[in-house]
Parts: structure tokens; C-alpha cells; sequence
């Protein structure tokens, strides 16, 4: 099999810029989501029910365009055209969603209108973000992958920033951050305008500036002729014939978005609880302006975290053993989730943060470089890495599906959801022992 010859890193670079946008649009949807409902009128039991579309959308719509974008093959590429899609469609949902609760629709009218949007805003988000993954699987060597996906989670960590900061920005600007009630606040609608139009900027800049590889070529570099033809593309099949690096990877995620699940359905909560006073079991809690400008700085706090997870992601390549890495990141982001629990002072709400942007960090880069290098010469990566995209969407599910028990068996106390995600990872940092590493082979 032929070796991929070494990218520039501006071609690393042009590979994963459009992530920048998608992940503006990603960040508003995880630092607003709880917000724009509990607004529009939401009980808090009931919240963590709203996060159940979106990883739902994610198992059905990523493992699909995985498996046809395998199989296409055009003059614009077979990864780029799903990018594409996705993100008109993203653009289109992000100026409906905020407008939920703007429309003159009856309280229970605006909730389903929410949901749909949100439905299609997280299928197209979904459709615009694995070919990324793909685009790097496909077209990068094992050796420089690692730095690939490190350029990845920059672009990443960089929009997540963008996004999580615009409602805050937009209301010192003198946007309102108050609306009547069960209407979405001005400073998150033009947040969600202004990401739209980002996103499909960024998203124009890789399709003209990335060209796949064509069929022939690609044939050549992932020697993937004898392996297609005796292996069929039924899901069941690939999954039975797949690594156990892709499972025991699979065990680590499943504790990581559990943890993750919670800290965007219970954070806009736990800070308005904690550091601003709010009774969350109250009726009108969500109407205070105390409740809004909490919410504002939520989105502070997850840029803290990006920040965090930019500086740990520099600090990853330091160590030696791998497997060390990732639990260890994994501990720092569990301290943190435990420790917001504790924390009533919105600065001091930094610390906390900025661990759990360590194991951020760890989550973005390491899966990734793990499972595509173990998947190297199997064939079918793009339909691989979607089918993987379950270790991350069914976690997130389940934990959505019993959030709201959970929340009643803590005592109805958000920050206390914090603790259990804590908890959550540090099974997770338990559970990275029982990986096996891929060594890659090196490249001349």
C-alpha cells in the first residue's frame, strides 16, 4: 500500500477550517439550548428530555452520511457535498430556532416549533461536521494525524469561544438581554444570525480550497481493493469484523458524554443557583433578569473551558504514554464537574472550568486518533467513524432519558447533577486502561 505523502500544515489547516464554523453553530445550540427552553416556559425535570433529539439525530444522520459518502463520488468530492448540504441547512434553522418563542404560538405551540428546529438544527450540524473527520481519514497519514486532529480541536475549541461568548458580547454592545416573557432574548437571536453567517463563510472557504482525491488515487493510498471486495457493508457485518480498539475506545466515550450531557443541560441552572441567587424551583425563575444574566455568562464560562481545552490540547503531545494522557485529563475534568458544585462565586466558577476543558481536550483529539489508526486498512472508514459516532450520541441519550430521575433523586438540585457527572468521567479515566494502542507504522 502507498504511503500518503506529508500534508503543508496549511493544507492540515484547510482540511478542518469549515470546523470553525460548524462549531459556532454547535456552541450556541449546547450553551443555549436549556436557556431558549426554560424560557419558553420548560420545567426544569423536564429539561434534560429537550437534549434527547439532538445525539438521537446524530446516531441516525452521521452513521447514513458515512455510508453514502463512501460510495460517492463526484466532481466536488464524496465527503464536501454532505458538508455543503449540512450547512445550508444549519444556516437556514439557526435564524428560525430563537424565534420560537416570537411568533404569537401558544406556549405549548413555541415548545414544538423549538423541538423541530432543533431536530433539523442538529441533523444538519451532524451532516456538516463528520466529513471533517472523514476528509482527515482520508487524506492524511498516520503520522501526521495527531497533528491533524490537534489543528482540528483548535478550529473547534476557537468556534466554540466565538459562539459561547456572542450573547454576553451582544448585550454589552447594548443588544437586550431581556424579553417578555416566553420570548427568546435579542442578544441570543443575533447571536444565532450572526453564527449563521460565519458558518457558512467558513464552510465556502473548505469547499473551494480542499480537493479529495479521486477514486483511482484513493485506491491507491488506502488499499482498499481486495479488502471491499470481501467485506460487505452491512452495519451488523462491520461491526462484528471491527477492532476492539473501536469498543474499548466506545467504553471510555460512553462515560465522557454522560458527563458532557449534563454539564450543557444543568450548568445555566447550577450558575443561576449558585452564583446569582436564583431559586430554580420557583415558577417565574426563569423570567428574572438575575436568570438571564446567568445565562449570559455561561457562555463565559464554556469559553473558559474552550480556552482550557485549546492550552491542554498544546500540553497533550508532551506525554509519552498515551493511555496516561487521556486518564489523567479525564481526572482533571471530573474534579472540575465536582468542584462546580461547590463554587458561588461566578470568577472563581473559572477554576472548575478550565479542568474540565482538560478533559474537553482529551475527548476531541484522542478517540479519533485512536480508532483511525486501528481502522487503517479495513476499508469502509466513513461509515466507521459514523457507526463510531454512536459511542457518542447513545450515552448522551440515555443520560437525557434519565436526567430527570436523577435530578429528583439528588434533590431537585441542579448543581448536584454536576457531581454526577464528575463521577461519570472519572469511571471514564478507569475505563481508558483497557485500551490497546495502535502503533503507527513510520512513514519514510
Amino acid at each position: 500500500m502507498k504511503q500518503k505523502p506529508n500534508l503543508s500544515f496549511w493544507q492540515l489547516w484547510n482540511l478542518s477550517f469549515g470546523f470553525f464554523g460548524v462549531q459556532i453553530a454547535y456552541a450556541l445550540q449546547s450553551a443555549n439550548i436549556s436557556r431558549i427552553f426554560a424560557t419558553l416556559g420548560a420545567d426544569p425535570h423536564n429539561l434534560s428530555y429537550f437534549w434527547i433529539l439532538p445525539p438521537l439525530m446524530g446516531i441516525v444522520v452521521q452513521p447514513i452520511v458515512g455510508s453514502f459518502s463512501d460510495k460517492t463520488w463526484t466532481r466536488f468530492g464524496r465527503r464536501i457535498p454532505y458538508l455543503f448540504v449540512g450547512a445550508a441547512i444549519s444556516v437556514l434553522v439557526m435564524c428560525l430556532l430563537p424565534n420560537a418563542g416570537s411568533l404569537g404560538m401558544a406556549v405549548s405551540t413555541a415548545m414544538v416549533f423549538g423541538l423541530v428546529s432543533l431536530m433539523f438544527l442538529d441533523t444538519s450540524i451532524n451532516m456538516a461536521m463528520q466529513p471533517f473527520k472523514m476528509l482527515v481519514g482520508d487524506m492524511v497519514n498516520e503520522k501526521q494525524k495527531t497533528l491533524a486532529y490537534s489543528i482540528q480541536s483548535f478550529l473547534c475549541n476557537a468556534g466554540s469561544i466565538a459562539g459561547y461568548v456572542f450573547p454576553f458580547l451582544f448585550t454589552f454592545l447594548g443588544i437586550s438581554n431581556q424579553a417578555p416573557s416566553g420570548v427568546v432574548p435579542d442578544s441570543v437571536v443575533y447571536s444565532f444570525y450572526i453564527g449563521a453567517a460565519i458558518l457558512i463563510l467558513c464552510v465556502i472557504y473548505t469547499t473551494t480550497m480542499v480537493k479529495e482525491m479521486p477514486p483511482k488515487v484513493y485506491a491507491e493510498y488506502h488499499s482498499l481493493q481486495k479488502k471491499e471486495e470481501t467485506t460487505k457493508s452491512n452495519l451488523f457485518t462491520l461491526l462484528k469484523s471491527a477492532p476492539s480498539t473501536f469498543w474499548k475506545v466506545g467504553l471510555v466515550q460512553f462515560f465522557c458524554w454522560f458527563a458532557f450531557m449534563y454539564m450543557w443541560t444543568y450548568t445555566n441552572g447550577t450558575v443561576a443557583a449558585n452564583c446569582w441567587g436564583v431559586d430554580m424551583l420557583a415558577h417565574d425563575a426563569t423570567m428574572t433578569k438575575d436568570y438571564q444574566e446567568a445565562g449570559n455568562w455561561v457562555g463565559i464560562l464554556f469559553a473558559v473551558q474552550a480556552i482550557g481545552s485549546v492550552v491542554w490540547a498544546m500540553v497533550l503531545p508532551q506525554f509519552k504514554n498515551t493511555k496516561l494522557a487521556y486518564s489523567f485529563s479525564l481526572i482533571l475534568g471530573g474534579a472540575g464537574f465536582v468542584l462546580a458544585a461547590f463554587v458561588h462565586n461566578q470568577y472563581v466558577m473559572f477554576i472548575p472550568f478550565l479542568l474540565i476543558g482538560c478533559a474537553w481536550a482529551a475527548i476531541l483529539a484522542m478517540p479519533f486518533t485512536l480508532v483511525t489508526n486501528a481502522l487503517e486498512g479495513y476499508g469502509h472508514l466513513g461509515t466507521y467513524l459514523g457507526l463510531f459516532n454512536g459511542t457518542i450520541c447513545i450515552p448522551q441519550i440515555i443520560a437525557a432519558a434519565i436526567g430527570g430521575v436523577i435530578l429528583q433523586l439528588v434533590g431537585s438540585v441542579q448543581s448536584n447533577m454536576m457531581i454526577v457527572a464528575g463521577v461519570s468521567l472519572f469511571l471514564g479515566a478507569m475505563s481508558v486502561g483497557f485500551i490497546k494502542v495502535h502503533r503507527p507504522a513510520e512513514q519514510g
